[in-house]
């Protein structure tokens, strides 16, 4: 047992041991602070991004690095999930994307502050986080559609890859939230199947699939690799 003078002492030398280490430690974290949070990469256009997320109050619904409300989707690695492509579609109408499902507010944001966000998005998925947020344990590993094997035939645009393919599969690769679209070109006609991808609710109103709001140059190439992909091969 301890005398009164050797716990006092016992008490100093634990006391003065634990904050050396609690100051190394502050020390440490501080000096890899810079690189760790890539510093170097803090962009105007980042930091307005910044303030276009705050402004727009985006933690009442959303966590990114783990705070915030939990409403709606984590978003600190947003752009390893869904890709810059997709994003861009989604903000600028989130209710066109999912007709009569998402929430969130049209904002009615223009370009330059839809890049300011995807900007912000990206520095801070870019982040050493200690691996946060973890990976599902279920979650299947993903397959890039854009490298999906195609027996020769045609390769998708890249904006299949980035957008089409969250919903998708093709050649066994991409999303199952909608139907695969190997041999599509064999149930539409040329026409018909552009239209469809012009605006899918004026073809069939209340549809689950998305008006993506595609430019001409988009939809000819869309169209064109999925007739060509078509599984009789004319």
């Amino acid at each position: 047992m301890l005398s009164k003078s050797q716990a006092r002492l016992f008490f100093l030398i634990a006391t003065l041991g634990f904050s050396g280490v609690f100051l190394w430690l502050t020390v440490d974290t501080m000096a890899q602070k810079a690189e760790r949070t890539n510093e170097d990469q803090l962009t105007e256009e980042v930091i307005r991004g910044k303030e276009i997320w705050e402004a727009k109050n985006c933690m009442g619904c959303h966590t990114l690095l783990g705070e915030g409300a939990y409403y709606a989707p984590e978003l600190t690695k947003v752009v390893d999930r869904r890709g810059k492509d997709w994003m861009r579609v989604f903000l600028k109408d989130p209710q066109a994307m999912y007709p009569g499902r998402r929430k969130m507010v049209q904002y009615n944001f223009t370009e330059v502050e839809i890049d300011e966000l995807i900007a912000f998005f990206e520095w801070i998925g870019n982040i050493d986080t200690n691996g946060f947020p973890r990976e599902p344990d279920m979650r299947p590993t993903p397959v890039s559609v854009a490298s999906a094997p195609t027996a020769g035939g045609p390769q998708p645009p890249a904006m299949f890859g980035t957008i089409c393919a969250a919903c998708h599969s093709y050649a066994g690769a991409g999303g199952n939230v909608g139907p695969a679209l190997d041999g599509v070109g064999d149930r539409y006609a040329e026409a018909d199947l552009r239209k469809w991808l012009s605006d899918p609710q004026a073809v069939k109103p209340g549809t689950a699939m998305p008006n993506l709001n595609l430019s001409e140059t988009q939809l000819d190439e869309l169209t064109a690799f999925l007739m060509a992909s078509r599984q009789g091969g004319k």
